[in-house]
């Protein structure tokens, strides 16, 4: 598609009834309560998936590299916001041995077969939370904020030609973006940053719809211990710091990520982006969906798929930017299902790990759920801050908890071991054996035993190379390509783990 191509479509696009736009999403979100009452989103048991994105880079220099479209489609692989981002979406599986078997199988022969065509063109694919080395010849603010204006239309240079994200800078006359991460400095006029980070979510599928709000408490209350072990963005490319190394060494976050996400996506005062409430029933999920704004309405026609009758509510939910969110939709009636998508994971080392983390946030909400763990005390509030404490330190916040005897704890050791046991319970409840349980946490557990996360790893090598001497953007510059070498023989079947050895 050219850019005037795209940009007569963004100005369709920014033409719509907004009011109409809205009138259809009330009226579809009350049908959908309809058929949740009608249990045609309830499911036999809890059923798990995941989306797992990826960025391109150089198999020789690890610089950034765009995907070609038609190397993505031949992957099989999605597009995602920038044209060196790939996602993949594994079909869901329900929760058991044999579902947590095939959904490693399948990232890992998908992940195989695709490095294979893509090292052919130069290519790796690189499971992270964030790139940090710009494309050869381009420094990384330029390749971020880069725009055209075609015929009023402002146009990502470097980004999908996904219409929906490229309205959002032209909406109101435009927008003005800036990165508010400690002692970064980056602003744009498109959402493009956003292209800086990638991530995993793993979903799981409730078994009964009108429970969903019970999971998503425990749901929220899990986020940010569970990203406190995955944290793994603590720098940003380094041309965009403005302060001194050991300022930003001693200040920085450990997961930028989510300070990227929040900047970029949360605009005019408005926080899309944000840490979502609990809610007293399955309705009020759907009524906070519907009464969210959509950024860019657009109205749909029908294209035979069960869930169109919520087209336009599944419109809005593509900018119903929550760390934990509610999701219903489903291709058929039979495939219809309620959902919690799990938004707070950066993209993690290995495969191995990834799928730790989707077996460890279904077992949690299995157990919590069926053992009525008493988590769902802890406040709202001091689960957000859990949250917040998570990207800011990682391992080392300030945590609060409820264990299963109902005491509440701040003491890092006594979170974690309640943590892990309730996941592996869970997983023990869905008929895995403890061999097969310990496969799937040993990699979180490990983590836990030598204090150490993704995160941690790369700012301890950095600060390392700037005590000896090295210049800061060429310290980062050197972790981020050691990362990439190790990931290269450890992606498929290793784990994180295993670079510590």
């Amino acid at each position: 598609m050219t850019a005037s191509d795209l940009a007569t479509q963004v100005s369709e696009v920014l033409s719509v009834d907004a009011e109409e736009f809205q009138r259809r999403v009330e009226r579809e979100a009350e049908d959908l309560k309809h058929e949740v009452r009608d249990g045609t989103f309830d499911n036999p048991q809890g059923i798990v998936g995941l989306e797992y994105e990826f960025y391109g880079v150089d198999t020789d220099d690890h610089t950034l590299k765009r995907v070609p479209r038609r190397l993505l489609e031949y992957i099989g692989f999605e597009k995602e916001l920038g044209l060196h981002n790939a996602e993949m979406q594994t079909t869901p599986q329900p929760l058991s041995k044999y579902g947590l078997r095939s959904q490693t199988a399948e990232v890992q022969a998908r992940l195989d077969a695709a490095l294979r065509e893509t090292r052919s063109s130069g290519i790796d694919l690189v499971s992270d939370g964030i790139w940090t080395i710009p494309p050869v010849g381009e420094s990384a603010g330029k390749y971020l904020s880069d725009s055209v204006d075609d015929g009023g239309v402002r146009i990502a240079t470097n980004m999908s030609d996904a219409v929906r994200y490229h309205a959002m800078a032209n909406v109101d006359g435009g927008i003005r973006m800036e990165l508010d991460v400690p002692h970064v400095s980056l602003s744009a006029d498109t959402v493009m940053p956003e292209s800086l980070i990638t991530s995993i979510q793993p979903h799981y599928q409730v078994s009964h719809a009108p429970d969903l709000p019970d999971y998503f408490a425990y749901a929220l209350r899990v986020a940010g211990p569970l990203l406190a072990l995955g944290v793994n963005s603590p720098f940003v490319p380094p041309e965009l710091y403005d302060a001194d190394p050991e300022t930003v060494l001693d200040d920085g976050w450990m997961e930028c990520r989510v300070g990227i996400f929040e900047s970029f996506l949360n605009t005019g005062g408005e926080n899309k982006v944000r840490f979502p409430p609990d809610f007293d029933s399955v309705e009020d999920a759907i009524d906070d969906i519907a009464a969210d704004r959509t950024v860019v309405p657009m109205l749909t026609d029908e294209s035979g798929r069960f869930d169109d009758r919520f087209a336009h509510l599944r419109h809005t939910h593509g900018s119903y930017w929550r760390w934990v969110r509610p999701v219903f939709d489903g291709p058929t009636r039979s495939a219809a299902n309620a959902r919690i998508e799990f938004r707070p994971i950066p993209g993690q080392p290995t495969v191995r790990d990834t799928v730790a983390f989707l077996a460890a946030y279904a077992g949690l909400l299995e157990s919590l759920h069926a053992r009525d763990h008493p988590l769902t005390d802890l406040p709202w509030e001091a689960a957000r801050d859990n949250f917040y404490a998570a990207v800011r330190d990682g391992l080392d916040g300030e945590f609060r908890w409820v264990t299963a005897d109902g005491e509440e704890t701040t003491d890092a050791e006594v979170l974690f071991d309640d943590l892990l046991e309730s996941a592996r319970d869970g997983l023990a409840l869905r008929g895995l054996s403890e061999r097969e349980i310990d496969r799937y946490i040993a990699p979180l557990a490990a983590r836990v035993d030598r204090w150490v996360t993704p995160a941690s790893w790369k700012h301890d090598r950095v600060r390392q190379l700037v005590a000896d001497g090295a210049p800061f953007d060429q310290a980062i510059y050197a972790t981020q390509s050691d990362y990439i070498d190790q990931q290269r023989e450890t992606l498929v079947e290793g784990t994180f783990v295993d670079w510590l050895e």
